[in-house]
């Protein structure tokens, strides 16, 4: 196939053994043309450019063209009979080029096989350059037996940019790291093969200085080849090749050679002798020359020194040569383009007509390939004549043929030194012994795409590990400083730290830690020791460190290490892990009973029912269990195992009443394991609240009961459910028609109404002194006449029982208006009334307004009338009036309300509602609203302890939280006049 191109206002000059064809002023090339650009009348230059086609001229051969690896192990060729039986050369080239204009690796080849074999402008990009079959290409040349191998990496320009291409964009610096180590992994295996199957190994560096990394990288590869020998022994056990080939995996210690491309700060001028032209003096070498004395004498003292040179060169990854050169530096090219494309042009027609010529066999052959290659070749090879006077300069095939020449003739390499040299093995193989040994050897190494050799190729991958501390610097370096770093984060994390501490601590800790680890971790290892500190730090704390996450219902952690709780019946065992334990938070205070006559310490209670109903209940039996009482209703199951209510979709979720602090205690709660019974586990921020129209019913105290029971009808009203129960509180964001296993609430009756002294209080433990006595609620009670029949007043405190202002009430004694003859004098009913607080010590008060104590110190009882109490929105907590000698205030709640109905024709109706926190939080009331207390008696309402719904409990509030966001509505209690008995 012809591979032409169209050249327009060109002056062409066809070559011979070429072919053309002029039509409308184009020209279609074939093989090598000259063609002369004229640029027209402007400049008189003329441009000659050389076309060269990738591969045009090697039709003659059966391998012209470059292949890769796996392709030539699947091509059969055909070798000539009078050949067959020759050994084979392989040549192995490698190394680094730059990014500047020069001859690549690849020209290399084009000079030594005398041929344009490899194209000078690169691979096209959709020639797989990313297989592993790609890295290296094989060219056999059989005129001269000599089979070359081109190994490709990251090295190379055009395999960098294939590799930057694939990275993605937001790689991190740790992946990216990784990927490129990958690649240098890649590429130590491709050389441990090169090192296998190649007797000749051109190392090619893109300027005139060693680098003194290929050290590092050849005793990796030796590590590497010590470590997968038995390996590769396995593999080639059964090829057709020497016992010695079979046990050392290698046709001979291969001999490396360098070649070294000069860059252009460093010239060689025709008169550049340090004789100064003056003849009598002695020639010396060339400053080439002593370049590459120079630096075989470097390198070879610095294999000496790392060990990689030895005195046995069996015993060696590859040898250098005692007494030949193995250092070739490589010109720079000449600036002159058209000079150096003529003498190209030139050297092609000699070899042309010397292509012409009979091809002789045997030495003879390789002497007139050897005087044929002492013409300028290219790549910048064009000073190997004499320069004023000096001794000549080979050409790099001479270089490189002496040391072919010894493999050729089965002369071997002979490269041991010392007073003991011992003579290293050295085998020729033919092309089909070399590729069946290539092949198993690329199976194992690099392709792994046989099901046989499969095994040993995951072996070989798995020794891989050896070259990370060759090669990997910078994440050994990584790694030391960050095995540094942790024992500082983990004494920072250790520092200042109880023996049992919670999730918040842990992670401040923790934070900490990092922060000190930041300080001195660098590198490609800081995020896994990162996440290793994370782990230890982790372990550390759930080693027996792990304090229990519960808390109580009055916000106080449990003190033990992470526990269980004991089933019912079930007793508590330390020696068990993890301890079956109740919660216990070591706080403790002194609470009364339901009716206030006798107090008792208690626990700090972590359920609702302990807080409300098993305290009360256990004083029941030592106090007031025989008194008379009015049972709010509970629910009653009727079957044997009743579940509790699920949260409906349609319920709205209660706020967040302890505000900010709240949510990091949600956080904590949801990374912790719930270690109380039923449902305790339930959220602890959707407890605490309900959407701001919850509060219309219990805005104001001053609506009718009926009015009352429009927005919110009782459920007393519903039949209750007798398979499903409440799990918390009633309140007014709960399912209808669903009852409590059990009431916060109790109404218990003290005695008759005369069982309160108004002149001595109420005399009970824990009140401070003065401050025990109730409230008068003086109310009117007008008498029937004759234009009240069947009329009733509202006598709830509010302004519907107060006169308008600037009038008189009808009938009331002294005033203005006088008594009529048809009315009869109003009678006046006095009710007492008393909100008592007490805090978490036992002290108790009543409280004669939102920041006021009752303090009586005279005969005669509390002055403050109860109005100001019953018209206004008491608060559920308030400071307590003796605080302690620490800064954490003490808040008194509101544990009791006192009630004194007097023996008069009187409904005294009670509605409790609570909110406890801001809104919207749930008002919380009993089971049943909206009770009518009989007359003649004195009853105590007490309020729960704890406020909790079936997702958690209401927290109290902290010291920097206003109180007026907790309190009790409004119109807790309404009086109306009642109908007196027929006379």
């Amino acid at each position: 196939m012809a591979y032409f191109t169209e050249f327009i206002n060109y002056t062409y000059f066809p070559t011979k053994n070429t072919c053309s064809q002029q039509r409308n002023g184009s020209t279609s090339l074939y093989h090598s043309d000259i063609l002369v650009y004229k640029p027209g009348r402007i400049a008189g230059d003329e441009c000659v450019v050389v076309f060269i086609p990738p591969s045009s001229s090697m039709k003659e051969a059966n391998m012209s063209l470059p292949v890769s690896m796996g392709s030539l192990f699947q091509a059969a060729l055909e070798e000539d009979a009078a050949h067959r039986d020759d050994g084979l050369c392989v040549v192995g080239i490698f190394g680094k080029s730059n990014m500047q204009s020069g001859p690549p690796k690849e020209s290399l080849i084009n000079t030594l096989a005398d041929k344009h074999i490899f194209s000078l402008f690169g691979v096209p990009e959709d020639d797989g350059g990313g297989t592993a079959d790609s890295h290296i290409q094989a060219f056999y040349n059989q005129e001269s037996r000599v089979l070359y191998l081109l190994l490709s990496s990251v090295s190379d320009s055009r395999q960098l940019l294939r590799a930057c291409q694939s990275l993605s964009a937001g790689i991190g610096h740790s992946d990216a790291h990784d990927f490129w180590k990958g690649l240098d992994r890649q590429h130590c295996l491709h050389l441990l093969y090169m090192f296998s199957v190649c007797h000749v190994l051109l190392l090619v560096h893109p300027n005139q200085t060693f680098d003194v990394s290929y050290d590092r990288l050849f005793r990796a590869l030796d590590a590497l080849r010590q470590k997968v020998l038995p390996l590769i022994r396995a593999a080639i056990k059964d090829c057709p090749v020497s016992k010695e080939w079979k046990v050392n995996c290698r046709p001979c210690p291969p001999r490396l050679l360098f070649v070294f491309q000069m860059n252009g700060s460093l010239k060689v001028f025709g008169n550049g002798s340090e004789s100064g032209g003056n003849p009598d003096k002695p020639k010396k070498h060339s400053p080439r020359r002593r370049l590459q004395h120079a630096l075989e004498d470097q390198i070879y003292r610095i294999f000496r020194k790392s060990r990689v040179l030895t005195n046995q060169s069996s015993n060696c990854l590859f040898t250098v040569p005692a007494n030949q050169a193995f250092v070739y530096v490589i010109p720079t090219v000449e600036e002159d383009p058209v000079g150096a494309l003529l003498g190209q042009l030139r050297s092609n027609c000699i070899l042309c007509e010397q292509d012409s010529t009979t091809l002789v066999s045997g030495p003879r052959r390789y002497q007139q390939m050897r005087r044929s290659a002492r013409q300028p070749g290219f790549g910048g090879d064009l000073v190997g004549m004499s320069m004023g006077g000096q001794p000549v300069d080979c050409s790099l095939k001479e270089f490189l043929w002496q040391h072919v020449e010894l493999v050729l003739t089965k002369k071997g390499f002979d490269d041991s030194v010392g007073r003991n040299p011992q003579p290293s093995h050295f085998e020729l193989p033919t092309y089909s012994k070399w590729i069946q040994v290539a092949s198993r050897l690329h199976q194992v190494l690099i392709s792994n795409t046989e099901e046989e050799t499969a095994e040993l190729a995951t072996k070989v991958q798995g020794q891989l590990k050896v070259l990370e501390g060759f090669l990997d610097a910078d994440t050994k370096f990584s790694e030391n400083r960050c095995q540094k770093a942790l024992p500082l984060a983990h004494s920072a994390y250790q520092s200042n730290l109880p023996h049992n501490y919670t999730t918040t601590v842990h992670k401040n800790q923790l934070a900490q830690a990092l922060r000190v680890y930041s300080q001195h971790a660098r590198g490609v290892a800081f995020q896994r020791y990162a996440l290793q500190l994370h782990e230890d730090c982790y372990k550390f704390w759930s080693n027996g460190h792990q304090l229990c996450e519960e808390r109580s219902l009055t916000d106080q952690h449990c003190v033990h290490k992470f526990h269980l709780l004991p089933q019912p019946g079930e007793k508590p065992d330390m020696d068990r892990n993890p301890p079956i334990l109740n919660h216990n938070s070591r706080g403790r205070s002194t609470s009364s009973c339901n009716c206030g006559r006798k107090q008792a310490p208690r626990e700090d209670p972590f359920d609702i029912q302990a807080a409300n109903y098993d305290f009360y209940q256990m004083l029941d039996e030592k106090c007031c269990g025989k008194l008379e009482r009015i049972d709010f209703p509970v629910f009653q199951p009727s079957t044997p195992d009743p579940a509790p209510a699920c949260n409906q979709p349609a319920q709205r979720v209660p706020c967040e009443a302890s505000g900010s602090g709240e949510a990091e205690r949600l956080k904590e709660s949801t990374t912790a394991q719930s270690h109380t019974p039923g449902d305790t586990s339930l959220s602890l921020a959707l407890s605490l609240g309900q959407s701001t129209d919850s509060l219309g019913p219990y805005a104001d105290g001053d609506g009718t009961e009926t009015q009352v029971q429009q927005k919110r009808p009782s459920l007393v009203d519903r039949q209750p459910s007798t398979v499903e129960y409440l799990p918390g509180m009633m309140h007014s964001g709960c399912p209808k028609g669903l009852l409590p296993k059990f009431s916060s609430w109790s109404l218990v009756k003290l005695g008759p109404a005369k069982s309160y002294n108004c002149h001595t209080g109420l005399e009970q433990p824990g009140f401070l002194p003065g401050s025990s006595f109730l409230l008068p609620w003086d109310l009117v009670i007008r008498s029937r006449s004759e234009e009240d029949t069947g009329l009733t007043e509202p006598l709830d405190g509010g302004t519907s029982s107060w006169p308008a202002p600037n009038k008189t009430l009808v009938g009331k004694r002294g005033s203005t208006g006088g008594l009529g003859r048809s009315r009869r004098r109003d009678d006046m009913a006095r009710v007492f009334v008393g909100f008592e607080y007490e805090d978490s010590r036992g002290r108790r008060f009543i409280s004669c307004g939102p920041d006021k104590i009752v303090k009586v110190l005279g005969p005669g009882g509390a002055k403050d009338p109860a109005t100001r109490v019953l018209n206004t929105d008491m608060p559920l907590y308030i400071p307590s009036p003796s605080q302690g000698r620490g800064l954490k205030p003490h808040f008194a709640q509101l544990a009791r309300l006192y009630i004194v109905v007097p023996d008069a024709p009187l409904e005294v109706t009670l509605n409790p509602q609570v909110q406890p926190g801001p809104p919207p939080c749930p008002v919380f009331h009993p089971e049943q609203t909206d009770l009518v207390l009989p007359p003649d008696s004195l009853w105590v309402l007490r309020f729960p302890f704890s406020y909790s719904t079936e997702r958690g409990p209401c927290y109290p509030p902290k010291e920097n939280q206003p109180l007026n966001n907790y309190k009790v509505l409004r119109g807790i209690l309404k009086a109306t006049t009642a109908n007196p008995p027929p006379q």
